[in-house]
């Protein structure tokens, strides 16, 4: 079968191109960026999509010649600078399946919450739900999956988070009293329960839950984890949910999981029916022990876990050296930097023009760094830069390396801090 999977190179999105490749259908990745998918198939097939952009029916109409089946799981928590919510959830999804009304394509699921509740109170809920009750008045074989909190062997997102707590040292912040309650499905679960949607016909114009079969709180969650990973038990420290909302609010502006978004969405709850779950699909979903016990933690799942609050604090020191130092550079008496530059053979208003311009560029890369645009060509600006300003101040002044403050000693373990955040900035 020829399936169109939109949002392939997504957490989840990644798993079910796999299951339907081993299954052996033909998957056409729909994504933003084609060149990682087409990593991940036999042979290059990806297509560009920007659900952002492609809000008409005509946008996709083309791209469903000779489709059999679409899979719609491109998502985003929240809304942020370039990622439009309501377009990614609702505009473009609603375009998708429209199209496929008009092109003939009836086989169509989408992959939803079971969270995405009017009650929820969030963009994130609203919009999923708005292209729900769409896909479920068209004339199509659809299916709406509103899976709950989804694991696995990788970890994105809020299981990330939940990896990251679990692995911190001495003592465990809780979200308020911990009691928050899920039904983790293991996502080869939910990859299954596509696998038999797509290959029955008679699974049709249903709403269906994929839940595991257990009940469990954050708290139970976050304890399973720390043991999973083989650490020592923990202090629990419970944190007012009063306190963790300024905490979002903040996430809101710098971005990561813990956003208002979030939090209200795990208030709300995400559980439901196993036993409609297995009715629906005839699939037994693994229980969240089982799971565990089948694929223990590697040394690569600690370290991931550890460096999961390291990655940030990495990331806003080494922007804040480069801040810094450019605003320290444009604020130094010229005396202190007449002589290096004079070595140098610049002088006057070129040795003032070059000064500002190094700085400057210190405090762009800086801004850079905070927003986490372009992190591996980022990388190799600053390693360049770092070494290239090495060499013009060991030619300039040599003794700065005899310095007792080391200000070119430092540069060592800057040129490590670099490489070390640009090899795991990107979260995919």
């Amino acid at each position: 079968m020829n399936i169109l999977l939109t949002g392939a190179n997504g957490f989840i999105g990644r798993y079910l191109l796999a299951s339907l490749i081993a299954a052996g259908h033909h998957v056409i990745p729909a994504v933003r960026r084609p060149a990682e998918t087409d990593f991940l198939v036999p042979r290059p097939c990806s297509i560009k999509v920007d659900f952002n952009r492609d809000t008409n029916p005509e946008n996709w109409i083309p791209r469903l010649a000779g489709i059999d089946a679409v899979i719609n799981c491109a998502g985003i928590l929240q809304g942020r600078p370039g990622q439009s919510i309501r377009a990614i959830h609702a505009d473009a999804p609603k375009a998708l399946f429209k199209a496929c009304e008009q092109a003939g394509v009836k086989r169509v699921i989408q992959i939803s919450a079971i969270s995405a509740e009017e009650d929820a109170g969030t963009a994130y809920a609203e919009t999923k739900r708005s292209a729900d009750s769409l896909l479920a008045s068209l004339d199509l074989e659809w299916v709406v999956l509103r899976p709950s909190l989804i694991y696995a062997e990788g970890a994105y997102g809020g299981t990330a988070l939940f990896r990251a707590l679990a692995a911190l040292p001495y003592a465990i912040p809780m979200i308020g009293d911990g009691d928050f309650a899920f039904q983790p499905i293991h996502v080869d679960d939910l990859a299954a329960t596509v696998l038999r949607i797509v290959n029955d016909p008679s699974i049709s114009r249903k709403v269906i839950d994929p839940v595991g079969p257990d009940i469990l709180t954050l708290r139970e969650v976050i304890v399973d984890l720390r043991r999973w990973l083989c650490f020592p038990s923990a202090r629990i420290v419970e944190i007012p949910l009063g306190l963790i909302r300024p905490t979002a609010r903040i996430g809101d502006v710098l971005g990561g999981p813990v956003n208002t978004t979030s939090l209200r969405q795990l208030v709300f709850g995400n559980t439901g029916s196993v036993d409609d779950f297995v009715a629906a699909v005839s699939i037994r979903p693994r229980r969240w022990h089982d799971a565990l016990l089948a694929r223990p933690s590697q040394a690569q799942d600690r370290w991931h876990a550890r460096l999961y609050f390291l990655r940030p604090a990495l990331r806003w020191s080494v922007a804040l050296i480069w801040i810094l130092s450019g605003i320290v550079g444009m604020i130094q008496p010229e005396p202190m930097t007449r002589p290096i530059l004079a070595t140098l053979g610049l002088s006057g208003a070129i040795a003032t023009a070059t000064i500002w311009a190094s700085c400057l560029a210190d405090v762009a890369i800086g801004a850079v760094l905070i927003f986490r645009r372009f992190p591996h060509t980022l990388a190799v600006i600053q390693f360049a830069l770092v070494i290239g300003y090495s060499i013009i101040l060991s030619y300039a002044a040599p003794s700065l390396w005899l310095d007792p403050f080391g200000p070119l000693l430092k540069n060592i373990p800057i040129l490590v801090a670099i490489a070390i955040l640009g090899a795991i900035e990107s979260d995919r």
